[in-house]
């Protein structure tokens, strides 16, 4: 499955007001390869196993393979995780026909808010929010991959 997003910085905490749901999440990676990323995450409800190939040039789109796994297993798999844990609270936010994903980052990643939103083709607008700020998309240093070595606070 191809993964069309765009992400953007977040300039106030008036998205969360508007959020319909809240995830806290944990996520390792066992592999951050330029060409293909394999990512753990563990939810409030569930765990996944997510394997993400190298974006296109424009940032936008990238392939992506994603199954449910069992929260034990993903917590054993843990231990397997390279350093640099990501801990974030996501927020869903609807905008028109999509749905805004925004991270708060904790940990070394502090301070970090971002927004993406997945759409179906590269064309599609949207409407954006009041509080979105900076488009970052394609900039591989907001890639959560990224973030886990090379953390916000060192910025």
């Amino acid at each position: 499955m191809i993964e069309i997003e765009r992400k953007f910085l977040v300039k106030s905490e008036k998205y969360k007001k508007q959020a319909f749901k809240k995830i806290a999440i944990k996520q390792g990676f066992l592999s951050t390869d330029p060409e293909r990323t394999v990512r753990l995450r563990i939810t409030n409800e569930t765990a996944y196993l997510t394997i993400k190939g190298k974006s296109k040039e424009n940032g936008l789109s990238r392939f992506e393979w994603e199954k449910e796994i069992d929260k034990n297993e993903a917590g054993e798999l843990f231990r397997l995780c390279k350093p640099g844990i990501i801990d974030k609270t996501r927020y869903l936010i609807k905008a028109g026909d999509f749905i805004f994903e925004v991270d708060e980052f904790y940990g070394e990643n502090q301070g970090l808010v971002i927004a993406e939103i997945e759409l179906k083709d590269e064309k599609d607008t949207f409407q954006k929010p009041i509080w979105l700020g900076k488009e970052i998309t394609g900039e591989l240093k907001y890639y959560n991959s990224q973030l886990s070595k090379n953390p916000f606070k060192n910025w």
